[in-house]
């Protein structure tokens, strides 16, 4: 209801839903428990090495305790396993290679049932991006949302030397430009907050010019999102030889980040990228500080760096993150193969006194573009499969700007003509007209390392 009222309004009055909702957003982040757990975490940064591995001991101890004793999932599985009660409250770091992995199709299949808490404090699901088949959902309660936000201050934006109450532009998922119509402007302004919203779905040279009026328009500080986005933003800007607004600082995530692309950002905008890690799994975070060292936040999970036969590699080497978040006691990841590799750093001595795990390279997924016959260009394809939950994976693959091949593994559940009409108008909206052809498959191939691209691109 809501969302076909938007799409219909003027664009002031999408600028007032969204402030409304900004207040929303704003109060459910940074209220509550949100500056107490920023104190919390400004004082981890302090701690020596001996520290975060009794703080991390004491912290797993609590997390598989409550698991075990609350979370259905856990408790059943390692039951079996033999574990008792008594075995959580003495574990240690170097004992959790003794449990299983938490797979990504046992957090679809159980993440909204029985990996849920029976204590859990009233919350809501969030989406994942999907990049390697269908979406998870994650349950986010207030106070863990509070707290993952001082997190993110802390180690993201305080990094960066900003904070969440200067003004900002954020270029994201979010639709705030509801039609695939390239008619300016391709952004909406939410007054709670002082952030302007850019569409990842309408940028191309002939739309450069309306971002940066927009950028200059709203007087922001620092620009936040999709590492790939704010690429394509910086280079259509530099392609148009237009000039951009002298920037405080960029915050890129969600894709990897490429030497070239960092200095095309960097230069296109004046001023430093610090590229971030996590998720909306939120169960670990990596993050960029001021000296360009990659960190990883021991305070929020384990992670454990693991070669093809599942030990731990060796500095210098890269390996599959195993994540065991240790701030979300609604619904527990315990082990959790998210499905990214990092190199860690073979030399862990930091300038900036950290005594933190150094990462050098975040592999993440790298996805291909897809472009529209209109110019728009996408990235992540997450919002095209979301709640169609028949749908195991799937990849989007292109061979012309006019046409667009989706291959997709579905279970017996799968309602044909239905899912393909909401995929059909879901993609629509965002690149126009484009022939769709549906192909059903048994598997998608995978790569060298073990992984498939979600998005293909030979044009």
């Amino acid at each position: 209801m809501i969302t076909k009222l938007y799409a219909k309004s003027p664009v002031f009055i999408q600028n007032l839903l969204i402030t409304i909702y900004g207040y929303y957003w704003k109060n459910r982040r940074y209220g509550g428990c949100f500056n107490q757990k920023l104190i919390e975490f400004k004082t981890h940064e302090q701690f020596t090495k001996d520290q975060w591995i009794e703080y991390q001991t004491k912290q797993l101890r609590k997390l598989l305790v409550h698991a075990f004793t609350t979370v259905p999932y856990y408790k059943n599985s390692y039951e079996k396993l033999g574990f008792s009660l008594q075995d959580f409250k003495q574990f240690n770091l170097s004992d959790l290679h003794k449990l299983p992995y938490l797979e990504k199709d046992d957090l679809r299949k159980y993440g909204t049932t029985t990996l849920l808490s029976s204590t859990r404090k009233r919350g809501k699901f969030y989406s994942s991006s999907g990049s390697t088949g269908t979406p998870v959902k994650i349950y986010f309660s207030k106070e863990f949302h509070q707290t993952w936000s001082a997190l993110y201050e802390a180690r993201v934006r305080n990094w960066a030397n900003l904070n969440y109450k200067q003004p900002r532009a954020m270029i994201g998922g979010r639709r705030v430009v509801p039609s695939s119509i390239m008619k300016p402007p391709y952004y909406r302004y939410n007054f709670a907050e002082s952030q302007a919203y850019f569409s990842a779905y309408h940028i191309s040279n002939t739309t450069a010019s309306d971002y940066i009026e927009g950028l200059k328009k709203s007087k922001v500080l620092y620009l936040v999102g999709y590492a790939m986005s704010i690429y394509l933003l910086a280079q259509s800007v530099k392609n148009q030889h237009l000039k951009a607004p002298k920037l405080k600082a960029i915050l890129t995530s969600s894709e990897k980040l490429t030497q070239n692309m960092r200095q095309v950002i960097e230069h296109v905008f004046q001023c430093r990228v610090f590229d971030a890690y996590s998720g909306v799994e939120a169960c670990g975070l990596i993050s960029e500080n001021s000296e360009k060292e990659l960190l990883f936040s021991p305070d929020s999970g384990v992670m454990e760096v693991l070669n093809t036969n599942g030990n731990p590699v060796n500095f210098g080497e890269m390996g599959e993150v195993i994540a065991t978040g240790l701030l979300n006691y609604d619904q527990p990841l315990i082990r959790y193969r998210i499905g990214d590799t990092v190199r860690i750093s073979k030399n862990q001595q930091t300038r900036s006194g950290h005594k933190m795990l150094k990462i050098e390279e975040i592999e993440g997924r790298a996805e291909d573009i897809i472009e529209g016959s209109g110019g728009q260009k996408m990235v992540r394809f997450h919002s095209i499969f979301i709640d169609i939950k028949s749908i195991i994976m799937a990849q989007v693959i292109q061979n012309s700007y006019t046409q667009l091949a989706i291959k997709l593994v579905v279970d017996n559940s799968y309602e044909k003509a239905k899912s393909e009409k909401i995929m059909l108008e879901r993609i629509k909206s965002q690149l126009g007209e484009i022939a769709i052809e549906f192909l059903y498959v048994n598997n998608i191939a995978k790569t060298a390392n073990g992984k498939y691209k979600a998005v293909i691109s030979t044009i």
